[in-house]
């Protein structure tokens, strides 16, 4: 079974824009998001964005007049990142997520972890580990805003058969396959090579974090929480330090 950082180099990320619907539209939805979620967002303020991938939601808070470091461990996505960005105030930086507070030079205003990148670390001591370190690389008032997928009900039979996106060219599927702690995501990729399809495999492990866990473990650091729906049947924390 791949890493989560092998599994989307080698899989998802090469077709990751297209799962998206494209870079416009997956911005404009960032850009949504961004303004449900911080309406009285100031010009100036310092953010983070953990698994910032191409830029979903970096884009719209640069755009904002944020200045956003972005974290990720693809290549492939944070290239796309650097060539939207342009000359906006982002720096995008290749790395693990736990080692996001190396490259800050000061206290964050904001800190995001948008997606279902939560899931993506390797056990719950690592999101403790986040957490800590997000706490302490937040600015008193400081928020912390995070979205994941709630895996603690499995989904039974077909249920585990997911179409993700499809077109003329591509089909992509996922198969869960749960686990106690955990769920084996089995990414299926159809890919149509001139008259002939080629068919690509790979499987990683997503995390089963519930809300009430999640909630728990921000507050244990010292966090205010809120937790509220997301985009796409996402859960969303927003957690204010205090």
């Amino acid at each position: 079974m791949a890493t989560v950082a092998d599994h989307y180099e080698i899989h998802l990320a090469p077709v990751y824009l297209w799962m998206a619907g494209g870079f416009d539209a997956a911005v404009s939805r960032g850009e949504a998001e961004i303004e449900a979620v911080l309406p009285t967002l100031a010009s100036g303020t310092t953010a983070v964005d953990l698994g910032a991938g191409f830029g979903m939601h970096t884009i719209p808070l640069a755009r904002r007049g944020c200045s956003v470091v972005a974290v990720d461990t693809s290549s492939i996505l944070l290239d796309e990142l650097r060539v939207h960005a342009e000359a906006l105030p982002v720096r995008a930086v290749e790395d693990d997520l736990l080692s996001f507070p190396r490259h800050l030079d000061a206290k964050a205003n904001l800190i995001l972890c948008m997606g279902d990148t939560l899931t993506h670390l390797p056990e719950l001591a690592s999101v403790e580990k986040l957490f800590s370190l997000v706490a302490e690389s937040l600015r008193s008032g400081g928020k912390f805003i995070a979205t994941f997928r709630d895996y603690t009900s499995p989904l039974v039979g077909q249920g585990r058969f997911v179409s993700v996106k499809s077109d003329t060219d591509r089909i992509l599927t996922c198969f869960l396959e749960y686990a106690p702690d955990y769920v084996n995501v089995h990414d299926v990729l159809h890919e149509r090579i001139a008259s002939t399809w080629r068919l690509r495999v790979s499987a990683y492990r997503k995390l089963r974090l519930s809300p009430e866990w999640v909630s728990t473990a921000l507050q244990a650091n010292g966090f205010s929480v809120h937790v509220e729906p997301g985009l796409e049947g996402m859960v969303r924390v927003v957690a204010t330090s205090v």
